[in-house]
């Protein structure tokens, strides 16, 4: 049965039942049945994510065990998130304790390394059960990163606790950057903040992630700070955030530092249900040039595809960077990290992706 798209009042909904924390996070069964050590408290994306946190919301308004602690309790232990402050209120605090471990237990080399070559420059596949590195290539080298940078900005927006209910309005500086990029927004469109956030993870809009960080607290400026300042307290070495987009060919980190962001983005089951998003119908308001629908798509084949079980998707692109992207999978019963950086075409990347997740799913997992 085809699924609906959700209506703006929906999406608001949704966001705002997120941030009343982990109570009642239901699972996907993914590849299979899902054992309650193993995956039950695994929180994944998908073809149903938006369906599935609108599912929470109806949860957690029926309870009374609501908190402010944005996490999703992976049950493999090596990252935890907490937050102060519920980012469904209004409370712009700067005053968040966040609390980080990304520290892996394995090293290269170990005995489950999966025996592939990959054509893309760089590249890192974690276990994230284990912590063990199950295939490295020029993982430690600072690479630009193009739009993964957009996973960075969401943890930041999210981490303000911001109301996802404002209305941004798009501004012409939104649609000014280190370099051109095409776009279907326009200067005067109006969405709220959660859409916004949408438009960002899923579409890789840069005007969107623009306008996000321009409404931080403190503006544009505190906004590349926050992402530098939570970058060090990920123990990302060689990461820099020179804007919120990813078209600065400055945003670098080495894949082996881009797997300690995305298993902390993991604790963000907002970042978690939208990057995993296949599509959804905007309705845009613009004073100027009358409202409209923008119907966007996931830029992820493999997303949009369905074939594969994904929990985190992001993609990016410049000259600079290559194609690259992140993933959380989970195959076998167990969740990997994956991180291209540098592929020479999507193609390339597309079947480097493929090549380590057909081989994740002949591994040994015992």
């Amino acid at each position: 049965m085809k699924q609906l798209p959700l209506t703006k009042q929906q999406l608001i909904a949704a966001m705002i039942s997120l941030s009343l924390g982990s109570v009642a996070q239901a699972a996907l069964t993914i590849n299979g049945s899902a054992s309650s050590e193993s995956s039950a408290r695994m929180s994944w994306g998908g073809a149903d994510s938006l369906s599935e946190a609108r599912s929470i919301m109806y949860k957690a308004n029926n309870s009374n065990n609501g908190t402010a602690i944005k996490k999703v309790d992976s049950g493999y232990g090596t990252t935890n998130i907490t937050n102060t402050n519920s980012f469904g209120s209004s409370n712009n605090s700067f005053n968040n304790t966040n609390n980080y471990n990304t520290t892996y237990r394995g090293s290269f080399g170990n005995s489950n390394m999966i025996p592939i070559s990959t054509d893309s420059r760089s590249v890192a596949v974690i276990d994230a059960e284990t912590g063990e590195s199950i295939y490295e290539k020029a993982a430690d080298i600072a690479r630009p990163m193009a739009s993964i940078t957009k996973v960075m900005t969401a943890m930041v927006v999210l981490d303000a606790g911001l109301d996802m209910r404002e209305e941004i309005t798009l501004e012409p500086e939104d649609f000014v950057g280190p370099k051109r990029a095409s776009s279907n927004l326009k200067s005067g469109d109006r969405l709220n903040r959660a859409e916004m956030l949408l438009m960002a993870l899923m579409k890789s809009e840069n005007p969107a992630a623009k306008s996000l960080a321009r409404n931080y607290p403190g503006g544009y400026n505190a906004f590349i700070r926050a992402m530098n300042r939570k970058a060090q307290d990920l123990g990302m070495t060689t990461a820099f955030f020179g804007d919120p987009t990813g078209l600065d060919k400055r945003n670098v980190a080495s894949s082996n530092d881009l797997v300690k962001m995305v298993r902390a983005a993991g604790n963000y089951d907002v970042i978690r249900r939208f990057s995993t998003t296949k599509s959804y119908d905007f309705y845009v308001s613009n004073f100027s040039s009358g409202n409209r629908t923008y119907k966007a798509n996931n830029t992820s084949s493999l997303v949009r595809d369905g074939s594969y079980p994904i929990g985190i998707s992001k993609t990016g692109f410049i000259n600079e960077a290559g194609n690259c992207v992140v993933m959380e999978t989970r195959v076998n019963n167990r969740p990997a990290i994956i991180v291209i950086l540098g592929a020479n075409s999507s193609a390339t990347r597309w079947g480097d992706a493929k090549n380590i997740l057909n081989s994740l799913a002949t591994r040994r997992t015992v």
